[in-house]
């Protein structure tokens, strides 16, 4: 998990320990954690990609990435991993190119001064979705190989 400013840490503590799964939480800086056995913090510092870095270095086949950073996604998925957005959207090898260039369309046009802001706010519904999303996840990767674009 991709777990600096990630709204769903705890969401995923939860599901984590119902099923039974570890947790491997990527951070620049430490962080609280509760005291579960399947939950580990990997603080890597605070340089720039340094936590994108680590979890692209260690994502694999089997692995469930969160993150909300495309580009970072998209490096996990070329390693085999299923990646899920805190929001529940999967990025997919179908859907991470469009993703890509949506990414960097918006950013040039808020370089350009055409567009200001960021994302949209986290809506509960956004976390609903999260936590069917990463269910459906688990289910996928417990049942084998058959998937290619899990959740």
């Amino acid at each position: 998990m991709d777990a600096d400013a990630c709204p769903v840490k705890h969401e995923t503590y939860r599901v984590a320990d119902r099923h039974g799964v570890h947790v491997t939480l990527v951070a620049g800086s430490w962080m609280r954690t509760p005291s579960q056995p399947n939950l580990t913090l990997e603080v890597v510092g605070g340089e720039f990609d340094a936590a994108d870095d680590w979890i692209a270095a260690h994502a694999c086949s089997g692995d469930i990435v969160v993150t909300a950073d495309i580009p970072l996604a998209s490096r996990c998925i070329e390693r085999g991993a299923c990646v899920i957005a805190p929001t529940g959207r999967p990025f997919t090898e179908s859907n991470i190119g469009d993703a890509l260039a949506t990414r960097n369309l918006l950013s040039e046009m808020r370089g350009a001064g055409m567009i200001a802001g960021g994302p949209p706010p986290f809506h509960a519904q956004d976390r609903s979705r999260y936590l069917q999303a990463l269910d459906r996840a688990i289910h996928a990767l417990r049942r084998g190989p058959a998937r290619s674009d899990a959740p």
